[in-house]
């Protein structure tokens, strides 16, 4: 059973590992095809952030939200390979922070094809977020069960 956990953890963790891979490489100088989708939303939530907290807000580069999303989907993938919550907690942390920026259906009509498509890919994070809360559930409470279970006393006659 310990090589089945380990591969099915294996795998869950390569989706993260294989996507922070892949925004290493296209990283360059500008941040890559990702801070470019991102430029917009962060202009958005910088707006949003600056009417709540005033002006002195300071400005959010987008290559640093790409860098973290990119270090928290690579170290937490590893971590996560060898069962530790902390890698399934940045994993969660990362779902957190980038799936409403990344998959905003709630900025199109529902007569937008774009629509649909930023719906399916959210719900998906959505499970993989389920995925992740299941796991770090499931490591507070297996070792709960272990230490109560107590030795069977030998009877003597």
């Amino acid at each position: 059973m310990g090589f089945v956990s380990f591969l099915g953890r294996l795998l869950f963790a390569s989706l993260f590992i294989l996507s922070a891979w892949q925004m290493f490489n296209d990283f360059g100088t500008d941040g890559g095809p990702a801070a470019k989708e991102l430029a917009p939303k962060i202009v958005f939530v910088q707006r949003f952030l600056a009417s709540m907290i005033g002006d002195k807000m300071p400005k959010i580069d987008v290559k640093h939200v790409v860098l973290g999303s990119m270090v928290l989907k690579g170290v937490g993938g590893i971590l996560f390979i060898f069962g530790s919550t902390t890698g399934a907690h940045l994993l969660v942390y990362n779902l957190l922070l980038m799936t409403p920026l990344l998959h905003d259906f709630y900025h199109y009509e529902m007569d937008d094809p774009k629509f649909h498509t930023r719906l399916s890919e959210f719900v998906e994070c959505l499970a993989l977020l389920g995925a992740l809360l299941y796991f770090i559930g499931m490591k507070s409470v297996l070792p709960r069960k272990l230490m109560k279970k107590r030795p069977i006393k030998t009877k003597t006659i």
